[in-house]
């Protein structure tokens, strides 16, 4: 699954609490600060797939007359020449060596700031980072259609899209986020 802008702060939050509550990793300044450091980690990496994507539309506007042509799917084309720019972009496009380049870049950064400690090896570490990372991204869709749901069996019915809905969606989510333990 693709992360995007918006669950970087829950994710952020979600790897600072495994890390707080892994029994190895100490912190030297609290929670907060390492949960800004993980998701401005995470908002950069998102931002790179974003400006790469960008790039990749422009490519494709450029060429659209040669693609119908030709008769290309664009889809194909788009994942295409996604693949071709991303070294150019210096991104990763397979999600679990991507994710796993963030979390050792997140690891790596909240050292060197002298905002955590371990005892332990700095594998072990990375992949408590990465475990919250993959949790996260594992109930996201299940904790969208839970409040989908609870947003349906509303007696007073919001209209998806609106400014209402989202507020709503947006609490709902947080709350079931901390009935699952993630922030």
């Amino acid at each position: 699954m693709r992360i995007k802008l918006p669950h970087a702060p829950y994710i952020a939050r979600k790897v600072g609490l495994d890390l707080y509550n892994c029994g190895f990793v100490t912190f030297k300044s609290g929670l907060d600060p390492v949960v800004t450091v993980v998701q401005g980690i995470l908002e950069e990496d998102i931002n790179k797939e974003r400006a790469l994507e960008e790039k990749v539309k422009e490519v494709l506007d450029t060429n659209e007359d040669e693609m119908d042509f030709m008769q290309v799917d664009r889809k194909n084309m788009f994942w295409l020449v996604k693949k071709k720019l991303a070294k150019d972009f210096d991104f990763i496009l397979s999600h679990e060596d991507r994710y796993s380049h963030v979390a050792h870049v997140a690891m790596e950064t909240l050292w060197k700031k002298d905002l955590i400690d371990y005892s332990v090896s700095e594998n072990k570490v990375k992949n408590v980072i990465y475990g919250a990372i993959e949790t996260y991204i594992k109930s996201f869709s299940s904790i969208e259609d839970e409040v989908a749901s609870r947003l349906e069996n509303y007696k007073r019915k919001l209209i998806p899209g609106t400014e209402e809905y989202d507020m709503m969606f947006e609490k709902l989510y947080v709350e079931e986020l901390g009935k699952r333990g993630m922030i």
